[in-house]
């Protein structure tokens, strides 16, 4: 299968997976942890290239993509996005289409670069003002503990046997991509191979430790400005105080976007895909006929 074109940035390699045609392209944008967004991201992009250019970044750490030699601060990670999109010849106006943590990503690119970015897709993404008061609830050294807490158990899983056994669809299988017919037998086989290739990977953690000031870079950057187009979850989080559904909701109601509320989880591109796809192709058509 086609995995996608490899760029050199920053001395290191970034794939970038791109189908479909048209004068404004779609970049999906993963969040964090997601060991090979080209087949993650499938079910809704390959819907969504019927109409548009797709085009899906795998981070360093991410995918097929070379580790990271620089920080996980934001300015790099949209420094980085920026260049293996212009150096794999897809440029600008862009479609941020994004899930969880690189929703921060996506309002520091929107505000920061706003003739690159026409609107904001969310799949469930991160809102930095959630993120920044999950954070002051939780408390930054038990946060960090939590973290890695979490790089240990990966490290474990990463090996194989019991534990991978047990954490299965908790971790490999937790958007259900490997019981459902999205992926081909081929492409199941290739997304697990990089599960286990790239879960214990600390550009993760790192990004996870970036967190609070990389959501708070991005708040700093004002709210979204761009049309934007909202689903939003149930997820629960560890988090007593903040409603990770109520805090989507409240800002997307101040950026003026289109609210979708949804109960199919955090991953809910891969369980209603033509729903998505749907309501966002109709989104960007009514936006781009103005």
């Amino acid at each position: 299968m086609n995995t996608g074109k490899k760029v050199e940035v920053n001395g290191e390699k970034i794939n970038v997976y791109s189908e479909g045609s048209g004068d404004i392209t779609i970049v999906f944008m993963a969040g964090n942890g997601i060991t090979c967004p080209v087949l993650e991201y499938k079910p809704i992009y390959r819907r969504m290239s019927k109409n548009y250019r797709i085009a899906v970044i795998e981070k360093a750490g991410y995918g097929f993509s070379d580790r990271a030699k620089t920080p996980r601060t934001i300015e790099n990670l949209i420094t980085e996005d920026r260049e293996a999109l212009l150096k794999s010849g897809i440029q600008p106006p862009y479609v941020l289409a994004v899930h969880s943590y690189s929703g921060f990503e996506a309002v520091y690119w929107a505000n920061t670069y706003p003739d690159e970015v026409k609107a904001v897709l969310s799949m469930d993404m991160g809102i930095p003002t959630t993120a920044i008061l999950q954070a002051k609830e939780i408390g930054e050294e038990k946060r960090t503990a939590l973290i890695k807490k979490q790089l240990k158990l990966l490290q474990k899983v990463a090996k194989g046997g019991f534990l991978a056994k047990l954490f299965r669809n908790k971790l490999e299988n937790a958007s259900g991509l490997l019981g459902g017919s999205e992926l081909d037998d081929e492409e199941k086989k290739i997304y697990r191979e990089m599960f286990y290739k790239n879960i214990a990977n600390t550009e993760f953690s790192e990004e996870a430790m970036y967190m609070t000031e990389n959501a708070q870079k991005a708040e700093n950057t004002g709210i979204l400005k761009c049309p934007c187009c909202f689903y939003i979850s149930d997820m629960k989080t560890v988090t007593k105080k903040v409603s990770w559904r109520q805090s989507g909701i409240d800002y997307a109601k101040k950026c003026g976007g289109e609210i979708h509320l949804s109960d199919k989880g955090h991953m809910m591109y891969a369980f209603i895909p033509d729903e998505m796809s749907e309501t966002f192709s109709k989104f960007l058509n009514n936006i781009f006929a103005q």
